[in-house]
């Protein structure tokens, strides 16, 4: 591109440079790049120009500036494009536009104008999830999120139900997911913050849920959904975190069907078994969220789901009888300790399946739960980040399995709920091979003779014909004879006459 490979001596030519550049792109997105890979091309053109290496710190506050004024559908694109493209390399670039109050001006370009042009709203939706899960926001930006906001893009969701491998759920899930961890931040901030203002603020997400949960019920159906696909450990924190609000808020107890919250316990018993030992803090996560899941729903209500496995899980988790897991840490034990208190797993008469596995002994202020929302909110991953698997380090070849397919074994419908969650606590050694018998050779001294068996063309056995039936005839009545002569053989049997003479 000859227009972003001009020479700039100062800010006026890298200025002159920038609108010749943003009003080309601009123009072919309409006609010619219909996809943002195309614009992507465009923006890195840019990235990779001398004009932007030089001057990258005045190039990116001039497009900043385009992204708060600019209300052109096409030239939006294109600087929402570059933004985003710039930021994922360079995380400074997301920091300078929180600083420059660009969360408010997406928060109004986001709010109800995905009418106009649904390719940019997917942009600036994909924009602000990223912009806001690197930097934590200001309080006065989260104040520009009000209900009305929070409301449409759960009914985004809901519209788009009829498709869910639409690619343009999740761009709205995980914004109201960073949203969430927002707020939590926000919330535990005030709580430890002398100076932070006394009133807290108000979650919007898990308010809009406690109201009008039962009508937005497909956004809990993806982010399971979300869950089980997902390998990025920063996401797998962003669900995690909203799943604890919600098992943890009486107004959400039951905000998911019951057959969801039983693919979700599936899932959680499978990653917990495939966690390597180093993945504590994900680890503490889902024990934290286990608890009210099974504690507060509807899965605390017979026929209980799985009540053996969880206890497996448990007993494993603890470090007790398996060689593949380290033994536990205190947290974990604590975590542990805590779940297994669970009132309907203990129903069948077992003392407390943490005291009765991991025999490690807990001092009562030790053992007793300090889980607030704040352990919750203060786990953090950088983007990006893959979550390690156990099954990996086990078997190679899975990495390259789950690097191409991401999905796993779930079947759910309406009557039906398989996750594959093999739990062994020992595995035992392979058997050995039995030795087959040998054919004896004799049979009572006499030797065996293998007989060959005769195949016809069509490969069938060929069978002898059948025995012709038995004559029945009437015997005849012979004449008895004096004496044998010539042609006589014996009575009862008729004679052969005798040749004739010879004359």
């Amino acid at each position: 591109m000859e227009i972003v490979s001009a020479q700039c001596a100062d800010h006026e030519l890298i200025d002159n440079t920038l609108r010749g550049w943003l009003y080309l792109v601009a123009t072919y997105r309409d006609n010619y790049l219909n996809s943002e890979d195309d614009v992507a091309a465009c923006s890195q053109k840019l990235i990779d120009s001398k004009v932007f290496c030089e001057n990258q710190e005045y190039v990116r506050t001039q497009i900043i500036y385009s992204l708060l004024q600019e209300d052109e559908t096409s030239s939006l694109n294109v600087i929402a494009n570059f933004l985003l493209l710039d930021g994922r390399s360079d995380e400074s670039t997301f920091k300078r536009m929180i600083d420059e109050g660009c969360f408010p001006r997406l928060v109004e370009l986001i709010n109800g104008r995905r009418d106009d042009d649904l390719r940019l709203h997917r942009l600036l939706l994909e924009l602000m999830y990223e912009m806001s899960r690197i930097e934590r926001l200001r309080t006065e930006d989260l104040l520009q999120v009000d209900d009305n906001f929070v409301l449409y893009m759960f009914q985004l969701i809901e519209g788009l139900s009829d498709d869910v491998d639409d690619p343009y759920h999740y761009p709205i899930i995980r914004v109201l997911l960073v949203l969430n961890e927002q707020y939590m931040v926000a919330s535990t901030t005030a709580a430890v913050d002398p100076g932070s203002p006394t009133a807290p603020m108000t979650n919007r997400v898990i308010k809009i849920l406690s109201l009008h949960g039962p009508s937005f019920r497909t956004f809990g159906e993806n982010i399971i959904l979300l869950l089980n696909r997902e390998t990025e450990t920063s996401l797998q924190l962003l669900i995690l975190k909203l799943l604890y609000l919600l098992f943890t808020t009486k107004a959400t107890y039951e905000y998911f069907y019951t057959n969801d919250l039983r693919v979700l316990l599936d899932v959680i018993i499978r990653n917990l078994l495939d966690l390597p030992d180093e993945s504590m803090s994900l680890r503490h996560t889902y024990l934290r969220v286990l608890y009210p899941l099974l504690a507060h729903t509807q899965l605390s209500q017979p026929p209980h789901y799985k009540r053996d496995e969880i206890q497996k899980v448990l007993s494993i988790l603890g470090g007790e009888g398996n060689v593949h897991f380290d033994p536990a840490d205190e947290t974990t034990v604590r975590l542990v300790e805590r779940v297994s208190k669970v009132k309907w797993l203990n129903e069948s008469g077992e003392v407390e399946v943490a005291r009765k596995f991991l025999g490690i002994s807990l001092s009562h202020s030790q053992a007793a739960s300090n889980i607030s929302v704040v352990d919750v909110a203060a786990v953090m991953e950088k983007p990006g980040v893959k979550t390690p698997s156990r099954r990996a380090d086990f078997d190679p070849e899975l990495k390259d399995d789950e690097s191409s397919s991401p999905t796993s074994d779930v079947t759910s419908d309406d009557n039906k709920t398989d996750i594959k969650t093999d739990i062994k606590v020992q595995e035992a050694p392979p058997r050995p091979k039995k030795i087959l018998p040998q054919v004896p050779k004799h049979r009572h001294g006499i030797p065996t003779i293998t007989q060959t068996l005769h195949i016809n063309g069509n490969g069938t056995k060929k069978l002898p014909p059948k025995a012709p039936p038995r004559r029945r005839t009437k015997a005849k009545p012979s004449n008895p004879v004096a004496s044998d002569s010539p042609g006589t053989l014996h009575e009862g049997v008729p004679s052969v006459p005798a040749p004739a003479p010879v004359s």
